[in-house]
């Protein structure tokens, strides 16, 4: 991106976001606006995929807490009237008066000035020279974001997943140029390769902005590249093995430095930032690392005890004492049969046995419970102390 792009994005209407938005509010409005325009969602929609770039470039300014902060410092100064005109600064005009050319901020060569001024600044943040000696410097490649839908017994045990990638590189049928096989884009004749011009309406302030015929870029292509159509930027798609590690939790990000996007002029990769959705499970639940699961038990084996066999994830089963006068809701602790851990150690396994009452008895079964209340006696009402506290 030149560094006079930021004269025509503005970053926070692209996200739909205010300027005093925070990383969270910025991070969500990009994931809602990636997964609506992402290429694999609309294959072959062009219009898509160019909200897609816009996005991601917004989001690469926008979540980079230093990135951000020169970004907002440049527009104040440009756009807010930040910039005044140092006094004896200008050059003589017309009619006596004096003309500043704001072009001094940027640092173009034809200013007499190789460095220094808003363009370094810009230069910084977007990449892009201000000066026209200026030697751009490596910058680091943009963090990307995605997502993966995994099992729940793959969150547990960890596994490794396609993804593929598609991230903006140069266009490789011109090599970047946006000019035809064969032929170079020549420096534009308005700006003289800078990029910016001048205009000034006869008064004391000369406006300097981007180049109207090279669009800023500095450079005119007189034979568009048939594949890029001139802007020397195509899309790369790539298949990229990730491994989720074992107790990952549900829209648990996970960060793999160096994957993301590839560095500018030797600078480093960005990092790829996977979020991990998780599917549920019918029948386990999970609570830290620990899994849940609720297993019915009959009044019988609730009241005199019994030892049954409960299911664990991927295994046999366990075999669970329940003890005689088991009340309902109780939960029971099976050691190391949880989630993984980072440390190679397992949660537990929480099973909590909820008593199954019949619907429908036979002759036989009524006649038993009968007789079980008539040997109970009287037990005295089990709800009165209920009505005692309740009146206090």
């Amino acid at each position: 991106m030149s560094s006079s792009d930021w004269l025509q994005k503005d970053f926070y209407k692209i996200l739909g976001v205010s300027k005093d938005a925070d990383t969270e509010d910025i991070k969500k409005a990009y994931r809602k606006l990636a997964r609506a325009n992402h290429p694999d969602a609309n294959p072959g929609d062009a219009a898509a995929e160019d909200r897609f770039k816009a996005v991601s470039e917004a989001n690469s300014v926008l979540s980079d807490p230093e990135k951000r902060k020169e970004y907002d410092q440049a527009r104040a100064m440009f756009g807010a009237g930040g910039f005044r005109p140092p006094p004896g600064g200008g050059r003589a005009g017309r009619a006596g008066t004096t003309t500043y050319d704001l072009g001094d901020l940027f640092g173009s060569e034809r200013h007499g000035q190789g460095t220094g001024g808003l363009g370094d600044l810009l230069g910084d943040i977007f990449g892009g020279g201000g000066g026209g000696r200026r030697t751009a410097s490596a910058r680091r490649g943009a963090d990307i974001e995605t997502e993966a839908t995994i099992s729940f017994d793959q969150a547990i045990e960890g596994v490794t997943v396609p993804l593929q990638m598609t991230s903006e590189t140069a266009c490789s049928a011109c090599s970047g140029t946006g000019a035809r096989s064969g032929t170079v884009p020549k420096v534009c004749p308005n700006c003289s390769g800078t990029g910016m011009q001048t205009t000034s309406d006869g008064g004391v302030f000369a406006m300097t902005e981007p180049c109207q015929q090279c669009r800023g870029r500095g450079l005119v292509v007189e034979d568009p590249c048939p594949v890029c159509h001139g802007s020397g930027r195509g899309t790369s798609s790539r298949t990229m093995q990730v491994r989720i590690p074992a107790g990952v939790r549900d829209n648990q990000r996970i960060r793999l430095r160096g994957k993301g996007a590839p560095g500018e002029r030797g600078g480093p990769a960005g990092d790829l930032y996977v979020v991990v959705h998780v599917s549920a499970h019918p029948l386990f639940g999970r609570s830290g690392d620990n899994l849940t699961l609720t297993v019915p038990v009959s009044f019988d084996e609730a009241a005199l005890g019994a030892q049954i066999k409960v299911p664990t994830l991927g295994g046999n089963g366990v075999t669970l004492k329940v003890p005689p006068g088991t009340p309902n809701g109780r939960t029971f602790r099976v050691r190391g049969k949880g989630s993984s851990r980072k440390d190679g150690t397992h949660g537990d396994l929480l099973v909590t046995v909820e008593v199954a009452v019949p619907t429908s008895l036979s002759d036989e079964a009524r006649a038993a419970l009968e007789a079980l209340r008539e040997a109970s006696g009287d037990n005295g009402d089990l709800r009165a102390e209920l009505f005692s506290r309740a009146r206090g």
